[in-house]
């Protein structure tokens, strides 16, 4: 194959090569921020011109550039630690506003002389914060408002000529030197999840930047069909289709600028599409008149193995063989494998057609998320891997290097994709579909063949149990009572008071792990489980699942038990791989809770519902040492409008409580389901997936 990845926003080369047309935009120093290119979009959606550097870039370079202000965002790193990465601290005395989010904050504290300190508290979800609205950033704002919070080390001392213009409890959540015109944020004002981030951001580029608001964005598609062109030429494209919205737009976009029979469509069943979802793809795409072949290559994907390395500590070249597909456990091994074998078939079908592999382009329908979450280059050169994704694996990565993949959405998130295929004439219901991830149910199967727990598994619950039964725990004083009070406000524990005093809870670790995206950093940790002897009091339980994740480090995601209050939670798992009866269990939930979601009217208030099957076998009696054998499933229902951050659709709120239950009552109908559990968590945390 022959392919290319074309230009990406990101100056990639030394910022100090001549000068670029940057008078009055706005820079970006990324420290490897999970939000980095979310900080682009929403300056660009305010008309201001913006442009990506790495944060070593020399302060005389933004200065020579004509940048009008400075963003510094997140990063998973410490200002303290030893590899913490280089930055010029003239970027602060060059006359230039500054506004830095999180790291770009503690890096500012600590260039002025405060200090930043690792508490005991982590800040991981959307919290209320105080803020003093008479500084500039926060002019025309409420005294409190909500934000997203993602952190563990926080200011303690604050810089000479700083003072503290928000707070979250005892914990500084923003600075402000108005006279320097440096301010600093320990929270993201530019994801959804912070409600009134949108103005905090018009504050800072407008009143305090003085940005004038004039730079409109260029055509897009004409942007893409362009680039298309000039790499492919009269070569021919192989195109992948899911039959996704991401790789449809992508597909059309090549038929728009290339001739029909330079254009290969081929979709690739690799065993895991949901029910009858390779011949609705096939039918859709055909009345779009795109014409696909279809591969069936479950039996390749379930034997498929990949090449990694000796170990995660092994810097050395040296690599070893996977297992097999079928009998992988590791979530991020099982995306490589995934990622890997859809290259590898894409190359035997090329062979099958005769064609020639040099003259022939790879494409698919990469957006910007996936290579944010992969830490890509293309995206961010500091950002840490959360999980690879399919298209993103080092093997894709080698074909870009060799100028062999195009991806014409590799600047795009969801959203615009969505609007782009409106502007190519996509029909709604193509456009407007649910994401379906490319390695399909194959990452909806949590696999394991033990169970995980760890030497804090026990303490870890105590503090749970602390935690839902904080009304009687608080007459009864302990150490670890102690260590749940330091990590909330005073108003916090009058919530935790009167939910615990009238609800009957029960929390518990699960022995499984899941991905998450904790401080801009991948965590791979515990599941904490809730159930109740009442009817679930929904907003009670998500008030929990915010406060968990800060308290508990080693959990990232809280989920809500259906049925009676477990009284024995499980403490071993069921063995579980990718094999056809587990995918076949699977598949059946995920066709009855989608069937219900549309029949419902609801699905056009849900993002996506990834629906996950765990091992997890529940209600056995420990004395009768019954085995488990049995699995439970998740529902995650998930609302977003970038994919990088998001909420769970709260029942009675976003979506009726009966078509949850609905949805429950039919899952549970499945032959070898245990339980049905309701996924309550934000992203962060949790991730939207759960491998």
């Amino acid at each position: 194959m022959a392919l290319s990845n074309g230009d990406t926003k990101e100056i990639t080369g030394d910022p100090r090569d001549g000068p670029r047309h940057t008078e009055g935009a706005v820079v970006i120093l990324d420290a490897g921020a999970q939000y980095g290119k979310v900080i682009d979009r929403r300056v660009r959606e305010l008309f201001v011109q913006s442009e990506i550097l790495p944060l070593d870039t020399p302060a005389f370079a933004i200065r020579e550039q004509g940048f009008r202000a400075i963003i510094i965002s997140g990063g998973p790193n410490s200002v303290y630690a030893e590899d913490a990465p280089w930055f010029d601290p003239a970027i602060f005395t060059i006359g230039k506003p500054v506004l830095g989010i999180c790291y770009g904050m503690q890096m500012m504290n600590k260039v002025f002389g405060g200090t930043v300190h690792r508490k005991n508290v982590r800040e991981d979800g959307v919290f209320n914060i105080s803020v003093d609205n008479s500084c500039s950033l926060f002019r025309g704002l409420q005294k409190e408002e909500l934000v997203l919070l993602t952190h563990g080390d926080s200011v303690d001392k604050v810089a000479d000529g700083f003072k503290v213009v928000a707070q979250s409890g005892n914990i500084v959540a923003g600075i402000a030197n108005e006279q320097k015109k440096l301010f600093g944020v320990q929270f993201h004002p530019e994801v959804d999840l912070t409600e009134r981030g949108r103005e905090m951001l018009k504050n800072f580029l407008f009143e305090i930047a003085g940005c004038s608001g004039n730079f409109t964005v260029q055509n897009r598609e004409e942007a893409c069909i362009q680039e298309i062109k000039e790499k492919v030429n009269n070569s021919k494209v192989l195109v992948l289709l899911s039959g996704g919205v991401d790789s449809t737009v992508c597909t059309a976009l090549l038929n728009k600028a290339l001739n029909q029979d330079q254009v290969i469509a081929v979709h690739i069943d690799n065993g895991f599409m949901r029910k009858r979802e390779s011949k609705s793809v096939e039918e859709a795409l055909k009345k779009l008149g795109i014409n696909v072949k279809v591969i069936n290559a479950a039996h390749t994907f379930y034997n498929g193995t990949t090449t990694l390395p000796i170990s995660d500590e092994d810097r050395t070249p040296r690599k070893r063989i996977s297992k097999t597909l079928n009998m992988t456990t590791n979530p991020e091994e099982k995306r490589k494998i995934i990622g890997d074998t859809f290259v590898k078939v894409a190359n035997e079908v090329i062979g099958e057609m005769n064609l020639k592999p040099e003259e022939v382009y790879l494409a698919q329908g990469t957006l910007r998320p996936d290579l944010i979450e992969s830490a890509s280059t293309i995206a961010s050169s500091k950002a840490e891997v959360i999980k690879t994704h399919h298209n993103d694996t080092e093997l894709i990565r080698r074909l870009r290097d060799e100028g062999k993949v195009i991806e014409p959405l590799k600047d795009f998130h969801k959203d615009e994709v969505r609007a782009l295929g409106r502007e190519l004439g996509l029909p709604e219901d193509i456009v407007s579909r649910h994401p379906f991830p490319g390695p399909g149910l194959a990452i909806r199967v949590i696999c394991a063949d033990e169970p995980y727990v760890c030497k804090d598994f026990a303490e870890t619950n105590n503090i749970l149990k602390i935690v839902v039964d904080f009304s009687a725990s608080v007459k009864k004083p302990h150490t670890l009572l102690q260590r749940v009070k330091s990590c909330i406000s005073d108003e916090e524990q009058e919530t935790l008071m009167q939910i615990t005093s009238q609800h009957s809870l029960n929390a518990f670790l699960l022995p499984i792990k899941t991905v998450g995206v904790q401080g801009d950093c991948r965590s791979y940790s515990y599941v904490c489980g809730i159930s109740s002897k009442d009817s679930p009091h929904w907003e009670s339980l998500m008030f929990l699942s915010r406060l968990i994740p800060r308290m508990c480090h080693s959990i990232n995601r809280v989920v809500y038990v259906f049925g009676p209050q477990v009284k024995e939670p499980p403490t071993d798992i069921t063995p579980t791989f990718l094999t056809t009866g587990v995918l076949g269990t699977l598949r059946q939930a995920d066709f009855v809770a989608h069937v219900i979601l549309r029949e419902s009217g609801c699905a056009g208030k849900i993002s996506q519902m990834p629906v996950i099957l765990t091992p997890l076998h529940f209600d056995r009696d420990p004395l009768q040492k019954q085995p488990s054998c049995r699995r439970s499933v998740v529902i995650r229902t998930f609302i977003t409008s970038d994919f990088m951050t998001g909420i769970p659709a709260t029942p009675n709120n976003q979506i009726a409580e009966e078509v949850v239950l609905k949805m429950v009552n039919e899952i549970k109908k499945i032959p070898g389901i245990s339980r049905v559990m309701y996924d309550l968590t934000s992203k962060p945390p949790g991730t939207t997936e759960w491998e």
